[in-house]
């Protein structure tokens, strides 16, 4: 479903992502792992079309997508939840979910897609007319989640999606990516901080360094790795 091919991405001269090929298969949940720095989060920036890559190529459903505008990149299915939810404080949390379906036409199916979200996230229900700034970190989470998923994606790409939030509700978020993944046969590409909770949830992962691939592999055999569970998952 979505593959970059000899990606290279800089700011300015400094060369973030170097030559990285990675593939994420339709259904899946990939992980991107790695230190502060390793270029996870450039990666996703590139592949949604906020970032202009200088090399390489992004393929996503069949097409090359590499020099196609953001919000022509959302219209072909592909749904970025940024690092820091980005939420729009000043608006409500159904006012936000209304967002994320700016440019979608088929109005008559968004009370379906509402129920479906607060259904998975019934905090939101709860919720609904509250301004967005107010809600915890943990709820600004759900709600940049649900944002994404009002675009209806065949692909959503989650980025640092545990940054910030308390601790219980971190393996809330988690269980909910899983159960998205599963209920709606929606691929994810998910980038992580902490790796020993991205494996669990992930089928697949990479290990990036300074912009590099230096693993690839199942999560099962990444989470078994000597070099993965030292340098990442606490030994």
């Amino acid at each position: 479903m979505l593959e970059t091919k000899n990606l290279k991405v800089a700011y300015g001269s400094i060369t973030a992502v170097h030559d990285l090929s990675i593939s994420v298969p339709q259904g899946g949940i990939v992980t991107l792992i790695g230190a502060n720095g390793a270029g996870k989060s450039t990666t996703l920036r590139a592949i949604s079309g906020i970032l202009r890559s200088v090399s390489g190529s992004i393929l996503f459903d069949g097409e090359d997508i590499t020099r196609l505008p953001p919000h022509k990149i959302v219209e072909r299915g592909l749904s970025h939840v940024p690092e820091g939810r980005m939420i729009f404080s000043i608006l409500t949390v159904r006012e936000n979910l209304q967002m994320g379906a700016y440019r979608r036409r088929d109005r008559k199916a968004f009370g379906k897609d509402f129920d479906y979200i607060f259904s998975i996230f019934p905090r939101l229900k709860e919720r609904e007319r509250q301004v967005a700034g107010t809600l915890s970190g943990g709820e600004q989470q759900m709600l940049a989640i649900g944002r994404a998923l009002m675009s209806k994606p065949k692909c959503l790409m989650l980025d640092e999606p545990s940054l910030g939030i308390a601790p219980i509700l971190v393996r809330t978020i988690f269980e909910k990516i899983a159960e998205i993944n599963r209920e709606l046969g929606l691929t994810v590409l998910l980038v992580e901080q902490n790796a020993n909770l991205a494996l669990k949830v992930s089928h697949r992962g990479y290990v990036l360094e300074t912009g590099n691939v230096i693993l690839e592999d199942t999560s099962e055999a990444l989470r078994a790795n000597a070099r993965v569970r030292e340098s990442y998952l606490g030994g």
